[in-house]
């Protein structure tokens, strides 16, 4: 990847895609590549401009943000998707982490944060904001099919203890930084177990350790 990170911005607001704009062309390291007021165009744009990060806003018109991000994630995996919504998690924002988005923000973030997740998604990690992860909890739970939880020993087997507990603070959104902490390890010794974790389960990212841990019962344990 370049020193510079090109990002599309996908929502159906101009002012918000100005706003935005203004906000990432403050960075020297962001360029805004592009626009797209829909989910279709956003596909167009990325097949186009091949931008390393989609910041896409959820609800829009026609083709939405969940589909918008399933296309592009399928067909062009090397761009990352950050979804940005006015609304705390739901079933339908749900939806863009299943499609494969590499995390989910709050339009309410504060600018330094929204930086900071461009530049962790573009490096090949993943954000999910820690109030949205308390939603994510609550909102999967309940749909959690037996037989996965049932069957969480088995496709666990392959991690070793530590991983498994590593796995476990995942799901319940702690950083790095802070599973460091807790298990009084160095932050580059949590970020071996992540990546020998995702290579393990065949996971893309830190969303979808995140998706796994509670469809396999792991938080809460």
């Amino acid at each position: 990847m370049s020193a510079t990170i090109r990002i599309l911005i996908a929502d159906d607001q101009e002012l918000v895609r100005y706003g935005m704009r203004l906000v990432l062309e403050a960075e020297a390291d962001l360029e805004v590549v592009g626009e797209a007021e829909d989910g279709a165009a956003a596909v167009r744009a990325v097949q186009r401009l091949r931008p390393d990060v989609v910041l896409m806003d959820v609800r829009m018109p026609g083709v939405d943000g969940i589909e918008a991000t399933r296309r592009i994630t399928s067909l062009y995996p090397e761009t990352r998707v950050l979804v940005l919504t006015t609304y705390d998690l739901d079933d339908y924002a749900f939806g863009a982490l299943r499609a494969g988005a590499s995390g989910f923000l709050l339009k309410d973030t504060r600018p330094a944060a929204l930086t900071s997740a461009i530049r962790a998604v573009a490096d090949g990690d993943a954000v999910v904001a820690p109030r949205v992860t308390a939603k994510l909890i609550e909102l999967a739970s309940p749909r959690l099919p037996g037989p996965a939880r049932n069957d969480a020993d088995t496709a666990l087997s392959v991690l070793t203890a530590r991983e498994r507990e590593v796995l476990q603070r995942i799901g319940e959104g702690e950083t790095n930084g802070e599973i460091a902490e807790r298990f009084f390890l160095s932050e580059s010794t949590v970020k071996t177990h992540v990546s020998r974790i995702l290579s393990k389960l065949g996971l893309r990212d830190r969303v979808q350790a995140v998706i796994l841990a509670y469809d396999l019962g792991v938080v809460g344990r």
